[in-house]
């Protein structure tokens, strides 16, 4: 094979994983339009504003933008979240949008590296697939992920639950070759888990998944190893303590003052941030007909939003993945048996041990459940719904994938000798795999939050169990084309769960009308909205009582369920 033979080898899985992540991407771009602004984007369009007046300040006059004064005026606001996605919404903003003006959408440009992040993640986890087992693998990773309704929400928001997804994939994909030897891989292992920490601080428990799977898989050679004056840590392990937090650091000016406190002193900034998140204040969740504000919290709620939201197929194929893989899974882990004081028994380990000493199937299931494993424990916040344990769903679509190859390499066998080119009809069944996900995606746009599979009866049924419609009022949005034609001039709206700044990014695109006014008490102007959401209930009798008639001027809906009702103020022009 000649070098340029082997170079097109090498590159053919990139090109199969850049092609997914282009095709996301324009996906993700052509149906942004049609998708209101969230809660918490508008906060981040306001801190990625200001973030983005400092890089531009930084090029311009850099001895002024390293003083605290300046870097403390800017990176103040939002601090509670590390810098890196809000640095990348805001340049994109002031380059893409203001300076350049290749996107004329101004909330387009700061949701845009959000959407790549999500690209990125398919890339990855189609590598991933890939290199572990098979390129079919990959592929229905990669789509199934692409496609579950939740995810494609997500990805495309300016926010950081899908960008610390792609990052969580990245680094154990880095970690991962890093086993395989050779010291690029160990360094990008501990830059891509600086970056992952500076997107969100779930980032926090890779470590905890990679000392689990090192000990299970190597404590064995470890015991051996020590008793004859060696630590065989992987190199990843040091890289990971080593640049983790230099990068952290680095790339969030907010922590270059004040980082740590000191004695008799306020508690520095890292103490700050990591308190916000310790002791976070609890949100609103519906669960089985129930608001849950505080602990104790539903040890299952996780499980069954994974049951609920996920597609059906990708979680059957999950199952027979996890079935197939569990062996394998038992002799990576066998070397946890080393330290055990019992001679058979560490002999039988040794006869039994893998033959891959990369321990990748428990790595793949430890990175399925480890981000799931923090709801366990019935302390732990469930607002939010699913995007806290987004960065279980790409070993979760890797696990379907293997359960699809096992299913397809059995329709080949029984095919073999009935049908002329049984890959044929075996790439039928990838394509009958991934198109329920895909269609449940497309009927779930633009209410991505609204949206439940068949298993819970599709969002019909889950109002009917008592699951939660919606949160961050971003389905606003979806009334705009209403208010644009029924509003009379000048109209005062109660945006109830939408913020202002959603409400004013709607307007800046051309989506809403500009003289269209957001009011903040139920009876001061034309018309009033509400977000249905159980602990909102109360906001409906406010209106009724302010209006003097319960009678609704507009309600949204989605297969039938009310999201947002419309009530016009009789008292009103």
């Amino acid at each position: 094979m000649t070098r340029l033979q082997r170079l097109a080898t090498a590159l053919k899985p990139h090109a199969i994983g850049a092609a997914l992540a282009l095709i996301y991407l324009v996906v993700l771009v052509r149906t942004a339009p049609t998708l209101g602004y969230a809660r918490d984007e508008g906060f981040y369009f306001h801190a990625s504003t200001d973030y983005a007046r400092w890089f531009d300040l930084l090029l311009h006059d850099r001895r002024a933008a390293l003083t605290r004064g300046a870097i403390d005026a800017a990176w103040a606001t939002n601090h509670e979240h590390p810098a890196l996605m809000k640095s990348l919404f805001g340049l994109s903003w002031l380059f893409l949008h203001e300076k350049w003006r290749w996107i004329s959408s101004e909330g387009l440009s700061f949701r845009l590296p959000g959407m790549i992040m999500g690209a990125l993640g398919l890339w990855v986890t189609f590598l991933f697939g890939h290199r572990a087992h098979s390129t079919r693998v990959g592929l229905v990773a990669a789509v199934s992920l692409a496609f579950m309704p939740r995810i494609f929400y997500h990805a495309h928001l300016d926010c950081f639950d899908v960008p610390v997804m792609t990052m969580w994939v990245v680094v154990l994909y880095a970690y991962w070759r890093s086993l395989g030897g050779g010291l690029g891989w160990a360094i990008a292992t501990g830059v891509a888990w600086g970056l992952a920490l500076e997107t969100k601080h779930n980032a926090w428990f890779v470590p905890f998944l990679v000392v689990t799977h090192f000990v299970l898989t190597r404590a064995g050679d470890l015991r051996r190893d020590t008793a004859r004056g060696n630590l065989p840590l992987p190199l990843a392990l040091v890289s990971m303590a080593v640049l983790g937090p230099i990068i952290f650091v680095a790339l969030w000016p907010w922590m270059w003052f004040d980082t740590l406190s000191t004695p008799g002193h306020a508690p520095g900034r890292f103490q700050e941030y990591a308190g916000f998140h310790l002791n976070h204040a609890y949100y609103n969740m519906e669960w089985m007909g129930y608001n849950w504000f505080h602990p104790p919290f539903p040890r299952l709620y996780s499980w069954g939003m994974v049951l609920f939201t996920v597609p059906g197929i990708t979680l059957l194929l999950l199952v027979i993945g996890l079935a197939l893989m569990l062996p394998t899974m038992v002799r990576e882990s066998t070397g946890v048996l080393g330290w055990l004081p019992i001679k058979r028994l560490r002999a039988w380990a040794d006869a039994y041990k893998s033959d891959d000493p990369r321990g990748t199937w428990m790595l793949v299931f430890l990175g399925f459940m480890v981000p799931m494993a923090p709801w366990l424990s019935r302390n732990t916040p469930i607002f939010g719904g699913t995007k806290h344990w987004f960065p279980a769903y790409p070993f979760l679509a890797l696990l379907a994938g293997v359960g699809f190859a096992r299913v397809a390499a059995l329709l080949e066998e029984l095919l073999r000798d009935r049908v002329r080119r049984a890959g044929v009809v075996t790439a039928a069944l990838g394509v009958l795999v991934v198109l329920p996900p895909i269609w449940q995606s497309a009927h779930s746009h633009p209410f991505g939050l609204s949206n439940y599979t068949p298993i819970a009866g599709g969002a019909p049924g889950a109002a009917d169990m008592g699951l939660n419609r919606q949160f961050w009022g971003f389905t606003t949005g979806s009334l705009a084309p209403w208010f644009n034609e029924h509003a009379p001039p000048n109209a005062g709206v109660y945006i109830h769960d939408t913020t202002f700044e959603a409400w004013n990014m709607l307007q800046r695109d051309g989506r809403l009308r500009q003289d269209l006014r957001p009011v903040w008490q139920v009876g001061e102007g034309e018309f009033a909205i509400v977000h249905h959401e159980l602990h909102m209930n109360e906001v409906d009798y406010q209106i009724w009582t302010a209006y003097q008639s319960p009678a609704t001027a507009h309600v949204l809906t989605y297969d039938g369920v009310p999201i947002v009702s419309v009530y016009r103020n009789p008292r009103g022009r």
